[in-house]
Parts: C-alpha cells; structure tokens; sequence
C-alpha cells in the first residue's frame, strides 16, 4: 500500500537549496511530505500569506517575526501568534552591493538605496552597515522594492545604487560587476539570516518533520557528502555558471555565515537581531518598549526546544 502524503507549502523570498537537497535525498518522502515551495514577491506579502493560510510555513527573517508577533505598527497592522521554530543559516553572504561601476561608500550620498520594506530586519542590518560606512541615514534615500531576486534586478537595472544581497544573489551580482562594499557579519555577530517560521501551533507534527528534514539536508551538506548534488540544485535554482555554483557550496558550509546545522535558534544571534530593530525602529505602546523582553520564553516568539545560550 502507498503511503499518503501530505502536503507542505513553504514560502521563501529566494529559492532554497537547502530545501531541493532535501527534496533530492528522499527527506521529505520519508517523512511522508511533499514540499512544495513558493516564492514570495516581499515581506509582507509572505507574512499575510502565512496568516491567511496559504503558506504552511516560512523561510524568512527572524526579525519579520519579532515584527509581526510584537509591533502593532508593522506593514499589516496586526499582530499574530507567529513562531520560530528552528534557524536555517546565519546570512549566507548577506551584504551591501553597488551597482556595476560603483567603487566606494562616498559615491552613495545622495544615492537611491533598495530595501525590501524599509521597517525590515535587513534593511536594519543596510542602515548598520552603511553607518559603519560613514553615512548616516539621512544621507541616502531609501526606495521599497522587495524580495531579494526583485533588489538584484533593480541594482543590475539602475532602479537603485545599493541594495542587501545574499543567498547567490550576491554571487550573481559579482558576477555583473557589482561591487562588495561590506558584509554584515563583519558588523553584527553572530547573526541569524533565515529561519523557519509557522503560526501558532498549526500543523505542529508536519512543521516539526519538515524541520528535522532540514536538519538532516544540512547536516549532509555540512559533511560533504553531497557537493555535487548541491553544486546542481544550485545552479538550477539560483541560475549560477559552474564556477559560482561551488562558491555557493564553500557559503552553505560558511561557519559564521552558513548553515545552522543542527537548527537551534541561538540567542546571542537573536539579540543582534532585536537590537538593529530596537536601534532603527524602536517599537513603543504607551511609552514601553515592546521588543525589550521580546527573547523571554514567556513571550513565546521562539519554540523552547530550539534555544540555547
């Protein structure tokens, strides 16, 4: 008798390598899931298709969750009992980019930086780099233009002088002559780029497996016992020639910028994160601090099995 599956929708904002190695080892079909992953055009988009239900899970920032279970002002305007439930990698080359031609900091005063909402956590993470760069925020204007694959577009376009790249992205970037200004690990660390994200306890059972399976994938990566598949699925996915398809491997395997091998949502990591939003957007009802005891287990924002100090 065939087993039944059950099917999974995952959204993401770039396409998941991680989440195809799985998929090519059985992971998921040994768990019983088919993952069926969707790309998502921005942060809030991805977010009200999470609390709507047309997305089961999440491959997103950390701090769109502390945004989006805590801030009553954030891009929908609700706030919901959204979940972390395991780390995925900690940025993946997550830096700042100018455009072809581009070569330093100075020439962005005055320039059109890309974010994807300008209340984000990589765009915090654009504002701190850019600050240990020289330029305060008024020195620069800020245009909104979405996930990740959107940002390369507009940089490689001229729709903006800099943007936040990462997950190959980046590589592609390079690629076309654009320029590596900084790296955010170079600023803020140790960091969580990606996360695995759920409402409530919607789904538990499945969610837990398919983070198991994602654990599984990475700890396979991480030994190297998959590079070819991985050199493959990244060059499919994320559209990279040979060459920066390794590159990509040498990233997922990064130990301050890669995969977080066995999924636990470290807690230094997430105070780097509440911290560039308690900087640049700082969240206040009633004059207190929302974000201040926002890591507390009692808060509820992180799963309790996947935390340590």
């Amino acid at each position: 008798m065939t087993r039944r599956t059950r099917e999974l929708v995952v959204g993401a904002f770039s396409p998941s390598v991680l989440l195809r190695v799985g998929r090519r080892l059985g992971l998921f079909d040994q768990r019983g899931l088919e993952v069926l992953e969707k790309a998502v055009p921005s942060s809030p988009a991805q977010c009200r298709a999470l609390l709507d239900g047309d997305l089961d899970v999440a491959l997103t920032s950390p701090d769109n969750m502390v945004a989006y279970r805590f801030v009553p002002d954030n891009p929908l305007n609700e706030t919901a009992d959204v979940r972390i439930v395991a780390a995925v990698d900690r940025g993946l080359g997550l830096g700042v980019y100018g455009r072809p031609g581009l070569t330093t900091a100075s020439e962005l005063k005055g320039a059109a930086i890309g974010v994807d909402v300008p209340g984000s956590g990589f765009a915090f993470g654009l504002y701190a780099l850019l600050e240990s760069l020289g330029l305060d925020r008024d020195d620069y204007r800020v245009v909104t233009l979405g996930s990740t694959p959107r940002r390369l577009e507009a940089l490689l376009a001229g729709g903006c002088d800099a943007t936040m790249l990462n997950a190959g992205n980046e590589l592609r970037a390079e690629d076309a002559g654009a320029t590596r200004l900084a790296g955010l690990t170079d600023v803020c660390r140790p960091y969580l780029g990606t996360v695995l994200s759920t409402v409530g306890d919607r789904r538990r059972a499945d969610v837990a497996a398919f983070a198991d399976a994602l654990r599984e994938a990475a700890r396979e990566i991480w030994a190297g016992n998959v590079d070819d598949v991985v050199v493959e699925e990244a060059a499919t996915a994320l559209r990279l020639p040979e060459a920066l398809a390794k590159r990509y491997l040498g990233r997922l395997k990064d130990p301050a910028e890669g995969l977080v091998v066995d999924g636990v949502v470290d807690l230094p990591a997430m105070e780097t994160v509440v911290g560039l939003r308690r900087k640049y957007m700082p969240a206040l009802v009633d004059g207190v601090d929302v974000l201040a005891t926002a890591l507390e287990p009692s808060r509820g924002l992180i799963d309790p099995c996947t935390t340590t100090r």
